[in-house]
Parts: C-alpha cells; sequence; structure tokens
C-alpha cells in the first residue's frame, strides 16, 4: 500500500481554529475521564500541527486503525463496558483526537467541528453546573467562529467571524429559550442514560469504623440544602437522619439492608410543632434519604421508612434531587421492644474489647439504674481527659478499649462507638445513627447549607418508659460542635485544636454567594419540572395547562420568533439602493436591447451594443464615458452629462 502523501501546510491557518474547539469541547470531560485519554488527546493534537507544519505525511491506514483498536481496548479496560456517559464520553473524545491525524481537507475540519459541538452537548450529561450554561455558550462561540474561519478563508478577519458567531447565537437564543419555557415537561424522561458509577462519590457509606467520617469531616463539598418554610431551627436542633447501624463485629458497624416497614410510623409519637421543609439532595449513589430528626411526611416517589425510622428509596439517588418533608423535633419512638429485638440491639461479640465490657458492668453497678447509667458515662466522657479530634491515631485491635483506655482522642464515629458498646456490655439496647448535624446558614439566599464536614454519628438507646432516646456523646466532650456546627466552631478558631481550618472570612464570604447562585439556579432552572412549569403557565395566564396547549403556544412562538427574525435579517442585509449613475446606466441598457452579462465591464458591453445596431456608436461610446466619469470620478459635472446624454436618447 502507498505511503500517504505529505501535506501541504494548506490547513496551517485553519488547523489551530479546529483544534481549539475541540480542546475548549473536551475540557469539561478531563476531570472525569483516565489521564491517559487526556494525555492522547493532546498528544494526537500536536502530533498533527508538526505533521502540518513540518509538511510531513500522516500515518498510514494501518496506524491509524491500530491506535483506534488500542484506544477502544483503553477504553473497555478502563470502564469494564462501552455502554454509559463515562464510556462514551471518553470514546467520543478519543475518536475525535484520531480523526485529526486522518484530517487531510477542510471537509474532514467540519466533520471535527460537529463532533465539537457533540463534546459540548454530552458534557451536560454528567452535571448541569452554574457555570455550565455560560461555558456551553462559548464553547459554541468559538465553534462558530472556527466554522466562518474556515468558510470565509482570508476575505474575512477573525474579529468579523467572532462577531458573525455571535449575531447567529443571539438569533437562536430566543428560539432556545422558547422550547425550554414551553416544551411540555413529563415526569419521567422518553429514556435513560446509563449513570457513570466508576466516580467515586463524596458522602456516608453503609458501614463505620473509627476514623470513616473523619475523612468526610475535611470536606466541603455540600451534602444537600434545605430551605425552611418558617425559622431555621437552632443547631442543637438540626439532627438530619440517615441510615442506622445495628450489628457490630467488635470494629465495625454495618447496617441491615433496608426495607418497608409497615409498624415503623406507628411507633414514633410526635409533640410541639411541625417543621416544613425543602431538601436538594446531591447525587450519593446510595438508597437512603436524608430528613430532620424526626421526619413524618415526605414527598420524594418510592420512598420508605425502614423498621429503624430510616427513610430510603427503592433506586439509588443518582441526580440531584429536591423533596418537601416535615417533620417533629419533639418526638418519642417506641413502646415496647420484644425480647427478640433487645437481644438484636444488646448482642455484643465474645471476647471482644474486655476491657470495656467491665468498665461498663463496674459504672452500671454503681449507678443502680439505666437512666442514671447512662448520666454516668456522659459524665465519664466530659470530666475525664477525652479530647475531639479529626485526626485521631490508628486504634488496631479492639479499637474501643483503645480508644477509651489509651488514646483518648477520636471524632463522632469513635465516641457514638465507644458509647454503643458500652450501653450493650451492660444489656441495654443501643444502636448507632449516621446522618448530618448543624449545617451552616446562608444568609444570603436564607437556606441552610449541609456539608459532608457535617457528617454525624449520634447513639440511640432504648430506657424503658421513654423508648428510644437520642444520645449524642459527642456533645459531652464537645459541646460546641453541636451547639455551633463544624463550620462555624471553626470560625471561632475551636476547629484547630480539631485539625480543621476555617478559610478566610473574605473566601467564606464569597463562598456562600457562590452557593447562593446555585442555590437559585437549582430551584429556577434544574427544578424546572412539571409542577413548576404548569404553575408559571398559570401565571402566564394559561388557565389549565395541558401539554397540548403548551405546544400549540410553543409553535405559535416559534413561527412569529423565526418570522421577527427573518425580518431583522431582511432589514439589515437587503441590498442597497442603487446610485444615480446606476439608474441611468441600466435605462442605457435597457434601450439597447442587448442583454448584459454577469460580470461583464461597461466598456465590454459597449463593444455588443454597438455590433447590434440599435443606437449609433457615437451615443453609445458617449453614455459609456459619461457613465464611467461619474460612477468613479464622483463630480457632479461627470453626473449631468450623463443625465443629459441618457435622456437625449430615443
Amino acid at each position: 500500500m502507498a505511503r500517504p502523501r505529505g501535506t501541504d501546510g494548506s490547513l496551517l491557518t485553519s488547523l489551530p481554529w479546529t483544534v481549539a474547539a475541540l480542546f475548549v469541547a473536551f475540557a469539561p470531560h478531563v476531570p472525569y475521564v483516565p489521564v491517559w485519554i487526556t494525555g492522547a488527546f493532546v498528544g494526537c493534537a500536536g502530533w498533527r500541527f508538526v505533521v502540518e507544519k513540518q509538511r510531513r505525511s500522516l500515518p498510514s491506514p494501518w496506524v491509524r486503525a491500530g491506535l483506534a483498536l488500542v484506544c477502544f481496548l483503553g477504553v473497555l479496560a478502563t470502564y469494564s463496558s462501552i455502554s454509559g456517559v463515562g464510556p462514551g464520553s471518553a470514546l467520543l473524545a478519543i475518536m475525535a483526537a484520531l480523526k485529526l491525524l486522518e484530517t487531510r481537507r477542510r471537509r474532514d475540519q467540519f466533520v471535527l467541528l460537529f463532533l465539537s459541538v457533540f463534546l459540548v452537548m454530552s458534557s451536560l450529561l454528567r452535571e448541569q453546573f452554574l457555570w455550565s450554561l455560560p461555558y456551553m455558550i462559548a464553547g459554541m462561540l468559538v465553534i462558530m467562529t472556527a466554522w466562518l474561519r474556515m468558510s470565509a478563508g482570508e476575505s474575512q478577519s477573525t474579529r468579523q467571524s467572532f462577531a458573525t458567531g455571535a449575531r447567529l447565537l443571539a438569533y437562536a437564543a430566543p428560539l432556545a429559550i422558547a422550547m425550554w419555557v414551553f416544551f411540555p415537561r413529563i415526569s419521567t424522561p422518553f429514556w435513560a442514560v446509563p449513570i457513570d458509577t466508576s466516580q467515586a462519590t463524596t458522602g456516608i457509606s453503609g458501614t463505620m469504623s473509627p476514623g470513616d467520617i473523619s475523612a468526610l469531616s475535611l470536606s466541603d463539598a455540600v451534602a444537600f440544602r434545605v430551605s425552611f418554610d418558617g425559622d431555621v431551627p437552632e443547631a442543637r436542633d438540626r439532627y438530619f437522619r440517615g441510615l442506622v447501624l445495628t450489628r457490630f463485629n467488635g470494629r465495625t458497624w454495618t447496617m441491615s439492608e433496608p426495607s418497608i416497614s409497615r409498624f415503623a410510623r406507628e411507633q414514633i409519637e410526635t409533640r410541639g410543632e411541625p417543621v416544613d421543609y425543602e431538601v436538594t439532595l446531591e447525587p450519593t449513589r446510595q438508597r437512603w434519604v436524608f430528613a430532620l430528626d424526626m421526619p413524618s411526611y415526605w414527598s420524594l416517589s418510592g420512598t420508605f421508612m425502614g423498621p429503624q425510622q430510616q427513610l430510603a428509596r427503592n433506586a439509588p439517588i443518582d441526580q440531584r434531587t429536591a423533596y418537601n418533608v416535615t417533620s417533629y423535633t419533639d418526638f418519642r419512638v417506641g413502646r415496647e421492644l420484644s425480647d427478640l429485638y433487645r437481644n438484636w440491639y444488646s448482642h455484643l461479640p465474645e471476647s471482644s474489647n474486655p476491657r470495656t465490657a467491665a468498665l461498663a458492668r463496674g459504672l452500671r453497678d454503681e449507678a443502680g439504674s439505666d437512666r442514671a447509667f447512662v448520666d454516668a458515662v456522659l459524665d465519664m466522657l466530659h470530666e475525664q481527659e477525652f479530647y475531639y479530634t479529626l485526626e485521631p491515631p490508628p486504634l488496631g485491635n479492639n479499637p474501643v478499649d483503645r480508644f477509651l483506655f489509651d488514646t483518648r482522642r477520636g471524632f463522632c464515629e469513635h465516641y457514638a462507638s465507644a458509647f454503643s458498646v458500652m450501653m450493650r456490655s451492660v444489656g441495654i439496647p443501643a444502636r448507632v445513627v449516621l446522618g448530618y448535624q448543624g449545617g451552616t446558614i446562608n444568609p444570603l439566599g436564607g437556606h441552610l447549607i449541609v456539608r459532608q464536614s457535617d457528617a454525624h454519628a449520634w447513639t440511640e438507646v432504648w430506657i424503658d418508659g421513654i423508648g428510644w432516646h437520642r444520645i449524642d456523646p459527642t456533645a459531652a466532650v464537645a459541646p460546641e460542635r453541636v451547639e455551633f456546627g463544624a463550620a462555624d466552631a471553626a470560625f471561632d478558631g475551636i476547629g484547630e485544636t480539631w485539625g480543621f481550618a476555617a478559610p478566610s472570612r473574605w473566601a467564606y464570604q464569597v463562598t456562600l454567594a457562590w452557593d447562593m447562585l446555585n442555590t437559585r439556579w437549582n430551584e429556577w432552572i434544574l427544578g424546572y419540572g412539571p409542577e413548576t412549569q404548569s404553575s408559571f403557565m398559570r401565571w402566564l395566564g394559561m388557565h389549565e395547562p395541558t401539554w397540548r396547549k403548551m405546544l400549540l403556544t410553543l409553535v405559535t412562538l416559534v413561527i412569529a420568533l423565526i418570522m421577527a427574525i427573518s425580518l431583522l435579517l431582511v432589514l439589515r442585509y437587503r441590498q442597497p439602493k442603487k446610485d444615480q449613475a446606476a439608474r441611468l446606466y441600466a435605462r442605457f441598457v435597457r434601450k439597447t436591447g442587448v442583454e448584459p452579462r454577469t460580470g461583464e465591464t461597461a466598456r465590454v458591453f459597449a463593444l455588443r451594443a454597438r455590433e447590434s445596431g440599435a443606437i449609433p456608436a457615437a451615443t453609445i461610446e458617449e453614455i459609456t464615458q459619461a457613465y464611467m466619469d461619474a460612477r468613479y470620478g464622483g463630480s457632479d459635472a461627470a453626473q449631468q452629462n450623463l443625465q443629459s446624454a441618457v435622456s437625449a436618447m430615443r
């Protein structure tokens, strides 16, 4: 097979624009694709540019086919699939890069620009951040500029191409807005895009071992946002219940698989005033749903309450989800506990953490009752030298023994685990609850921000005559963690002793402002669903909006917009009126009876007009010369001579 001929450098001026468009389109995918794909993308672009600049030969078809096969197998090995957002976008990016290695003509560059458009749009399948829209517009503007630069060549400057591309996008904006507002929303999509689960998601897991939540507490990623209908509850009442851990193997707490319980809600006795609020939960890839302790109503479909009063969904939460909840911060759970469940919640593995068991039995004998024993353990944690820190030392075997008797330094899961083990050691049923506590009120938006740094663990113990009772042993060691929350306590300087450094006040205010904008973006743009659309249509005056009415309105509006834009283009780009010299010369041409040819000059037309014999040659010469003087000389005398000569014709 003959080796492909070398490039001639003809694409050297337009190729940088094509590569720039590809890079702009690929940039949003960089945090999600493997490093080797980014390296291959940059390598192919650099290789193609060097080939064009030095006018070398492009890679042979065999080389390109081999590279494509290697990259395909690499994507398959990385993702174990070629289906889904992750592998799909990775394949699209790598194939666009390989397309550069066979680009010879501008037609190939147009194909690359089409791929750039798909790359820009596919980034929205992962996330729709606040910056996604302006970045997408900027990316499309770069692609349009590159397109116009290749189409116009040297006849149009870069500034003109940029301005033309901006105008085209501006003309399309009203149509896009109309489609977004009026196209009927449905509760379920027409198709389902497989979610990329290969990326790790920060969040609470279904198990708890010493040190797990410590890692979360160093993350400022948003877990969820809460908008309360009334006053925001005090920080000490903001316990957002997640999952409940009931099994302990001596080191790790685990949960039972959540299942529907018909009796879980019946065990709840609420008191006081309800708290109504809306939660906007970030994707967790998990099934549990967080709500202020204790929820009595929730609007999220497919959600149920498990036997330990935890909320869970039938399917994992793989996208940002908003739901309404009604909770009571004053409540009681449980009236009676059967022997079966009493043994279940009191079980401990044999021979694990023996020093803790001995300590618990001694304190229980001194206390005389379960309630007094609970108070005695809390007093021990408060009065003795226990420290709250996000950087606890490793514990090894029998971690509860090591924590209570040796290190005495830990975070909330250390204290919740140790407290629960001490309760179970004397036969008191106990379980660990994982969730979030505190949060930060955003004064700009009025909503509550709950971050991963607010992840928390506490204990529930069974007290006869009371039921399940929340005990937060962390509050006995670091009450400021519960009273103020992690972020506010850190700003007061307390967090430094925990290993948690607060950002500057200025940076914190910027963060709050950005969060407020993101919240509004989530509510007004991403949250524009069927209910919101119906409410907006009614606000616009549409009585009982249906999908037929909205489609009819959309079609009418689109037609009106197209007509308005067309009229604007006609007015903007209509041909200028002919000047006086051109009109006079056109009269002369009509009287000759000779049809002018495209691109024909006045002198050439005069020669053909003489051959027809319809007008004397002297008159033709006089008018032609007068026209050229008036047209290109521009003097008033030449204009008058032309008018006199044409008027004298019979």
